[in-house]
């Protein structure tokens, strides 16, 4: 059973090599064309046949082939860097034999010289590709082969793990483990005793002695009081800084909980090798007290970040101070066993136990951990309804909504697992039970560095963390880190190392459309380029819109379609350039686009022509920003012309979206284009009898008076007709800022309303005198007989007329 952990190590050691291989991880043509010339295909071809051999017989160990595999790979390797080769003759000669037209039809002729030259070109042509079409046969059979050896071992391992074994409850068995166990502890003092006998190792012992006491001693120290010291001093730390930055300190603090116990383990370790009295088995043991010390003080680390004793400590899982207390036990617990799988995986591994035997002293461990994941589960889940009920408003979050699942599932593996292992199949149970106690360390270390993020950002950006927690870099920074733990994930779950980087070899040599071959180089030169130019094309709108077109006499209009059309140019040429630079070929990809374009240009007809028609309106600026127009029955001050719509506020302070194919072909009413001048229109009415010569002048006296009014053209006066009520006239004014039309008819008002008072002019307004046919329905009196009149309705008649109008 080959232990969880080094596997983790080994995708750590892999993306720092993929890291510091930088550049080298894609070749360039010039190492393409190198690596080509250097294949000796005649070893490959030895190499192959073996492989095909192995495969077919299928005897070979699991070490046999991942070896194997290690060596197809390499080769393959040289093969994709192979097909590149003579790229830049091959495509010199392309263009020339594309430059001397289609050749001929059957049964046509051309002239002889250019047969000739099209016959000398093809050859070239062809001699230049061989190189590449053996490179491209040579990396099919590999990565056939790779593939057959993956196949090879993801069945062996599925055997495994449906292998019915020995079932560990069997009493018969467990004399036979003890005897193994015993034999093997007792080896290690017997391994002692030995190299203590020997006169040599004992003069070695008595010249370090000074140095493994100095060793001893300071790892008795470290391991007694130093995780306690360090807890005091996060403590200390969290008491000292307040406010932001003291989470960040406190974390930092913290990681002395696990430094130093950890340091006095290596100490011990070391103390324990100077001896030169440990044998084989007694250096098993201690080559993983190291990783034995590790996963238990970060268990015991972690489960106070996630449950932290301290009341004024952010709590990151959502439980009560007595579930938290159970939680850090049951954690530290798991770490303790977890640990101990390590130690017994290096004494299996020396030893080479039988298959009861194994079966009987794993089980113990996984039992007492499936026990313990049983407990968490129901803590996890338990608690997560109780904090969704206590939710009085808000949407749970995405954590808080899965907790309750991630424990029931939880509850589900480790009764799961433990039962396999009861019955017999004891790799199904390791596999259900040991990874997932990983998987929820992996997991709280994630809630850990999320933590983090957050308020680091609240720190950089100064602001409260519960913005940060809200703020969308943190989120993103999140989600990235989630993302990049998918193959540790992959790995605790039983993913060899092969297989990711079987997944990064097939994401290296990237994908095909339409012809047109993308790889991951291609595609961060892509993204390189294009933000670079779109950057430039920013800092050059910026430069122009604060420096250059305010010192001009372009109006803010212009100015702002001057700064958008920039834009739109500039992205499309940082498009262009950058799929130039990629070397994307566009040319095979015009029949992919061509069908695209046909369902494109229904489904996204009405869109296509709002941009065109924002296209027009920044050419003939029918409209500008500020401007105060009308269309569509919304009148309103433009604010922003986008390249799909202009958005338009109205003098209720509400935004308009209104598609710019509106303004194209329909009626757009523009009060302010070109100048702001504009007309007023003030109505108004005077009684019957008044001096009409009199009101026109005073109206006259009035407009002339206001500030604002032009008088050049000067304002008219109009007797516009003998109404039904009045005499009414209309005051006609330009006035030089037709945005202050409304305040300039409230003044005009209020002055009109001020000379009539003065000079005796009354303003009518309408009266009507209403006619009741049957008044006794309010009077409550009876109604009078058919020869008898109503003395009260008759004088309501006799003094009411009809209607009349004053």
């Amino acid at each position: 059973m080959r232990p969880l952990f080094s596997r983790v190590l080994a995708l750590i050691l892999l993306g720092l090599l993929a890291v510091s291989a930088g550049p080298g991880v894609w070749p360039a043509p010039a190492r393409a064309q190198e690596a080509a010339a250097a294949v000796d295909y005649e070893t490959w071809s030895g190499v192959a046949e073996r492989a095909e051999e192995a495969a077919a017989a299928g005897e070979a160990s699991d070490a046999a082939f991942q070896a194997l595999r290690a060596e197809i790979v390499e080769w393959r390797e040289r093969f994709l860097a192979g097909q590149s080769a003579n790229a830049a003759r091959i495509r010199t000669l392309t263009a020339q034999v594309e430059a001397l037209g289609p050749a001929p039809a059957e049964g046509e002729t051309e002239a002889e010289d250019v047969a000739r030259r099209r016959t000398e070109l093809n050859q070239q042509l062809s001699e230049a590709r061989a190189p590449v079409r053996r490179a491209e046969e040579a990396f099919s059979r590999a990565d056939a082969l790779v593939a057959e050896i993956d196949r090879i071992l993801r069945e062996r391992q599925t055997s495994a793990l449906l292998q019915l074994g020995p079932t560990p409850i069997n009493p018969a068995l467990w004399p036979e483990a003890a005897r193994e166990l015993s034999t093997s502890l007792t080896g290690i003092v017997e391994e002692v005793r030995t190299a203590w006998n020997s006169p040599t190792a004992r003069q070695d012992l008595q010249s370090d002695a000074p140095l493994v006491l100095l060793y001893l001693g300071i790892a008795a120290l470290l391991l007694a009081r130093g995780r306690t010291v360090m807890e005091a001093m996060t403590g200390r730390v969290l008491e000292r800084f307040k406010g932001r930055g003291r989470a960040v300190a406190g974390l930092a603090a913290s990681l002395g909980q696990i430094i130093v116990p950890a340091l006095g383990i290596a100490l011990l370790v070391e103390a324990l090798q100077s001896t030169g009295l440990l044998g084989p088995r007694g250096q098993a043991v201690t080559d993983a007290l190291p990783v034995f010390g590790l996963i238990l003080f970060g268990s015991r680390w972690l489960m106070l970040r996630l449950f932290p004793k301290r009341s004024d400590v952010t709590q990151l899982m959502p439980t009560g101070a007595e579930d938290a207390r159970y939680m850090r036990y049951y954690g530290t617990s798991a770490g303790v066993l977890l640990g101990l799988k390590v130690l017994l995986d290096s004494l299996v591994e020396q030893e080479g136990y039988s298959e009861p035997v194994q079966a009987v002293l794993y089980f113990p461990l996984l039992a007492l951990l499936g026990f313990i994941l049983f407990r968490m589960g129901r803590k996890l889940t338990r608690s997560a309804r109780a904090a969704r009920a206590e939710m009085e408003e808000g949407e749970p979050t995405f954590a808080m909504r899965n907790l309750a699942l991630v424990g029931q599932l939880i509850v589900v593996l480790a009764v799961a697992g433990t039962l396999l292992a009861a019955v017999g199949y004891l790799n199904a149970g390791t596999f259900l039970v040991f990874p997932t106690a990983f998987t929820l360390i992996l997991m709280g270390l994630l809630l850990v560095l999320n933590d983090l993020i957050r308020e680091v950002y609240a720190l950089v950006a100064r602001t409260e963390v519960e913005q940060a927690r809200e703020a969308l870099m943190p989120t993103l920074l999140g989600l990235a880190i989630a993302l990049a733990s998918l193959p540790l994930f992959a790995l605790i779950w039983g993913a060899r190392v092969s297989d990711l980087t079987e997944l990064w070899a097939t994401f290296q040599a990237g994908f095909n459309i339409g012809g047109t071959q993308i790889s991951p180089s291609n595609f961060l030169t892509f993204v390189v380029v294009f933000v670079v130019l779109f950057a430039a094309t920013r800092l050059i709108q910026s430069a122009l819109r604060t420096s250059v077109l305010p010192k001009t006499k372009i109006d803010p209009g212009g100015q702002n379609a001057i700064i958008s059309g920039l834009g739109y140019v500039g992205i499309f040429l940082a498009a262009v350039v950058a799929i130039t630079t990629a070397g994307i070929d566009l040319s095979s990809l015009a029949i992919v686009a061509g069908a695209l374009s046909i369902g494109i240009g229904f489904g996204l007809q009405n869109i296509v022509s709002n941009f065109v028609s924002g296209i027009i309106l920044l050419i003939e600026r029918p409209i500008s920003q500020g401007d105060w127009i009308e269309v569509g029955g919304n009148t309103g001050i433009v604010k922003d012309i986008s390249v799909r719509s202009t958005r338009i506020e109205t003098f209720d302070r509400i935004d308009i979206i209104v598609p710019n194919a509106d303004f194209v072909s329909g009626a757009v009413k523009n009060w302010t284009r070109g100048n702001v001048i504009g007309r007023v229109i003030v109505p108004v009415g005077v009684a019957y009898g008044t001096d009409t010569r009199k009101v026109e002048a005073i109206l006259k006296e009035i407009a002339m008076e206001h500030p604002l009014v032009t008088v050049d053209p000067p304002p008219g006066v109009d007797f516009l007709e003998f109404g039904a009520d009045s005499l009414n006239f209309r005051i006609r004014a330009v006035i030089r800022d037709v945005n202050y039309s409304v305040p300039v008819k409230s003044e005009l008002n209020h002055r009109i309303a001020e000379r009539f008072a003065e000079e005796g002019i009354e303003i009518p307004f309408a009266q009507r005198d209403i006619w009741l046919r049957n008044p006794e329905a309010l009077t409550g009196r009876a109604p009078t007989g058919p020869g008898e009149a109503d003395p009260g309705a008759a004088g309501q008649e006799e003094d009411a007329p009809e209607e009349e109008s004053r």
